[in-house]
């Protein structure tokens, strides 16, 4: 709100940012901890402005949050625009801004083009600001827009790093920690028309002292489920300015006078109290204010059929699979690809989303009512985006893919993309799919999308929101069927899509160990009730890997837990571990999934963990993961705790076998040991750690 007419303010949670207009630029003077109300903010702006020096311009052009090229200003323009091919000088015209309800627009209008651009920052509490920008074409004639950021930040000089993430299929979000100035620019950008394995679109900005419980964060997410980029300048004065938004294809958007384009939009978190206060408020917006309220249902024990059986499908394996699960506790049962029409193999039937009369003579009915009868709902994997050039789809309507006339149309996985903004492509899609939910009590759909997008033809961000206007469209005419949101697994994971979705896959890849390090990475920002975690087979099939089960239900339970392997294959000693494992996700998945989430910290590199409290409960998962270099690792300390109450602890069986006899006093283990907050917090808790792939769980009850 305005301190005067050139001083803007914007208050959330304990978080500030103050805007200086004086010198006409929307320049970001403060984002940090909550200033006192009555902070002299026109003086906080005038001391922070620096004198001129001898390598820049007369007229110093500062960073801001709207910043346009022709003047000096050595950065990336917000949005960059042509007219019949030429590219239009956009010198600011001197930004404007006025006080909606919680929110500042910003206003910045090029009389010379007739372009009009607004940026709104509104505060959602906690810390939280969300941003939209708009471009309104003004002018009597088109123009187009080669570029448009939906966020360009001038960072504070308190950041020092900037966490990133890059990755590839099974080996997703791999962390990667840059110091801010390490280079000129630093950036990375999307070309497959989502956003990839690297997530990119997720970026986090620390403070030099930070950790788990100290220090200032930012966390920056871009809401888009196409291609973007981001890209971070630092100039020779040392200020660092992040650019965000939507890669545009060349022509892609062409504004017609009076239209105006609106840029995906941005979330922004800020906490001055260590990386788990900002994980804390993210995950607490994005289950209350973004997954549809389905989410808000205790989260289900899947069993996925995939790694069980693949497509060798039929009747009797399933009828069969299915009394394996509900044996193991299993609440739902989902059929994976291989269901539908001649799908023997990836080669064939995409966009033929009918029941195989080959496997099911009768529909899917028969399966459906068993799997009903074993006390679990059903879901279904879907591809529906994709098209198998061997497919009736196809032969009738090979025009509904995207192409570009004159190039050749290549196969990624044996399959070519729908183009959904071809108007009856979408609405077929919709008929094929809403006549499978309307014919049967499907619960839950799996949404994959196993393809990059090429030639996006000029359409990625029309693609983009046309798949958007498909799922809106479905869970409109269908509000209770869960959706999971897939991409080969964590190719696409963003909040806009999480906005229609239930639930993300993480990664193709269940190896417990390769789990620990992808979600810790997506656990920053998006909460474990959301993120599908499963059990797979032993040997991994991706990294060859054999783990035990109780390692491997460990891990799974922290996240939406689920089974993808068959329980046949496992021996009974497995399969008793995996339904006691299964029991215990029920008992705790509340906590679990309404909880605050703190990562456990180790002088030990090896050993990772997390604690999630909810009330007068918690539960913690610790985790050896390499062979310790010591006999006895540290205590382990347990913060987020109330300091002042004293809770009994227990180790819920099943232990881990190879660890079990190394503890010392079980029975007061299985009984509980009583310790107050305080000393679990600060002298922690000592267990046996001693072999590699070993993992406990902790659990934690308040007393009266």
């Amino acid at each position: 709100m305005p301190t005067n007419p050139s001083i803007w303010r914007l208050d959330t949670g304990d978080a500030t940012l103050v805007f200086d207009l004086s010198r006409g630029y929307a320049e970001l003077a403060w984002l940090g901890a909550r200033l006192p109300a009555d902070e002299d903010c026109e003086a906080l702006c005038a001391l922070g402005r620096r004198g001129a020096h001898e390598s820049e311009p007369d007229r110093r052009v500062p960073p801001s949050i709207l910043p346009l090229g022709q003047t000096g200003y050595p950065g990336l323009p917000v949005v960059e625009t042509c007219r019949q091919g030429r590219l239009l000088p956009l010198a600011p015209g001197g930004t404007q801004c006025i006080a909606q309800s919680a929110a500042l627009c910003f206003s910045e209008r090029n009389e010379h083009v007739g372009l009009r651009i607004e940026s709104r920052w509104r505060a959602l509490g906690g810390g939280l600001v969300a941003v939209e920008l708009d471009v309104i074409n003004e002018s009597a004639t088109a123009v187009q827009l080669q570029r448009c950021a939906s966020l360009v930040l001038p960072l504070p000089r308190w950041i020092s790093t900037v966490v990133s993430y890059d990755g590839r299929w099974s080996g997703e979000m791999h962390s990667r920690r840059q110091a801010l100035g390490s280079a000129p620019r630093l950036g990375a950008a999307s070309a497959g028309g989502r956003p990839g394995f690297s997530a990119g679109q997720w970026l986090s900005f620390e403070a030099l002292d930070t950790h788990e419980h100290h220090g200032a964060v930012l966390s920056v997410h871009l809401a888009w489920s196409g291609d973007h980029e981001w890209n971070l300048d630092t100039n020779v004065d040392g200020d660092s300015v992040l650019w965000l938004g939507a890669r545009l294809e060349p022509g892609e958007i062409e504004l017609q006078p009076g239209q105006n384009h609106a840029a995906p939009p941005v979330l922004l978190a800020f906490g001055c109290a260590g990386r788990a206060a900002v994980r804390r408020a993210l995950h607490r917006h994005i289950r209350d204010a973004v997954l549809p309220s389905a989410a808000r249902r205790p989260r289900k024990v899947h069993l996925n059929t995939w790694e069980a059986c693949g497509f060798a499908q039929s009747i009797p394996r399933l009828e069969q699979l299915a009394r394996d699960a509900a044996a193991l506790g299993v609440e739902r049962f989902v059929l994976d690809d291989g269901w539908f029409a001649a799908r023997r193999d990836d080669t064939s039937s995409l966009g033929d989303w009918w029941p195989s009369p080959a496997i099911f003579p009768q529909g899917l009915e028969p399966l459906i009512r068993h799997v009903h009868g074993l006390g679990m709902d059903f879901g279904l994997w879907i591809e529906p985006e994709m098209v198998s050039p061997d497919s009736q789809l196809y032969r009738r309507h090979p025009e509904w893919c995207l192409q570009r006339e004159g190039v050749p149309r290549a196969t990624q996985r044996g399959q070519l993309v729908l183009d959904l903004t071809q108007p009856p492509v979408a609405g077929q899609v919709f008929v094929m799919l809403d006549a499978l939910l309307r014919e049967y009590p499907i619960a839950y759909l799996k949404w994959d999308h196993n393809r990059e997008l090429f030639p996006l033809a000029g359409r990625g961000v029309a693609q983009t929101q046309a798949l958007y206007g498909l799922l809106d469209r479905l869970r409109a005419a269908h509000p209770a069927v869960e959706i999971e949101t897939c991409a080969s697994g964590g190719g696409r994971v963003d909040l806009a899509m999480l906005a229609r979705c239930t639930r993300f896959w993480a990664s193709d890849n269940n190896d417990p160990l390769e789990r620990l390090r992808i979600n810790r990475s997506w656990l920053q920002f998006l909460p474990l009730g959301a993120c599908g975690n499963h059990v797979g087979p032993s040997p991994n099939p991706i990294t060859g890997r054999a783990l035990s089960m109780d390692l491997r239900a460990k891990v799974a339970m922290f996240g939406h837990m689920g089974v993808e392997a068959d329980p046949a294959a496992m021996d009974e000693t497995d399969r008793g571990v995996l339904a006691a494992h299964i029991a215990l996700y029920k008992d705790w998945r509340e906590v679990l999934h309404r909880g605050d989430l703190s990562e456990i910290s180790s002088s030990d590199p090896a050993i990772s963990g997390w604690l999630a409290v909810h009330g007068e409960r918690a539960i913690a998962l610790v985790v050896q993961t390499d062979f310790p270099r010591f006999f006895e690792s540290a205590p382990l300390r347990f913060a987020g705790l109330d300091p002042a109450r004293r809770y009994r602890v227990r180790l819920p069986e099943p232990w881990p076998a190879i660890a079990a006899r190394q503890l010392a006093e079980p029975e007061r283990w299985r009984a509980g040991v009583v310790l107050s907050g305080r000393a679990l917090a600060e002298r922690g808790l000592r267990l046996p750690l001693r072999q590699a792939e070993v993992a406990w769980l902790v659990t934690l009850e308040a007393l009266e």
